[in-house]
């Protein structure tokens, strides 16, 4: 188990001070990574918008993370928390199955996120 809980917070450590950095550079410059979605067809993907929220998560600014990706911002909390659970029970059991609740959580998540996909293309509606 300890060894386990050493891995995780290892990975996290290395993700966090990586994310630092991606801050601290996109601060100083303004350049982020581009959406290739977005560059090939004109269009937003379900992710476009998650650095600018995250950003503006950082700077608690909530309206403007919401104008950014309203649907990844407000499914957040949930994906953080089965994030949270399944990294519990890794590190408890070494079991990296998750549950049929899960699964199934994930699976919503990700149609919703196709659903949002589509709907922030449509013309005739605007999303700031």
């Amino acid at each position: 188990m300890k060894q386990r809980a050493f891995k995780v917070i290892r990975k996290g450590a290395v993700i966090l001070m990586l994310g630092c950095a991606y801050f601290v550079w996109l601060s100083l410059t303004g350049l982020g990574i581009p959406c290739v979605f977005h560059l090939a067809t004109g269009l937003k993907c379900p992710g476009c918008g998650v650095t600018r929220m995250l950003m503006s998560l950082l700077r608690l600014d909530l309206a403007a993370a919401f104008t950014h990706n309203a649907v990844l911002l407000c499914m957040l909390p949930l994906l953080l928390s089965l994030a949270a659970v399944s990294l519990v029970r890794y590190v408890r059991t070494g079991s990296r199955a998750m549950t049929r609740t899960e699964n199934a959580l994930v699976l919503l998540s990700a149609a919703l996120l196709i659903v949002w996909g589509i709907v922030r293309n449509l013309p005739w509606i605007s999303f700031g």
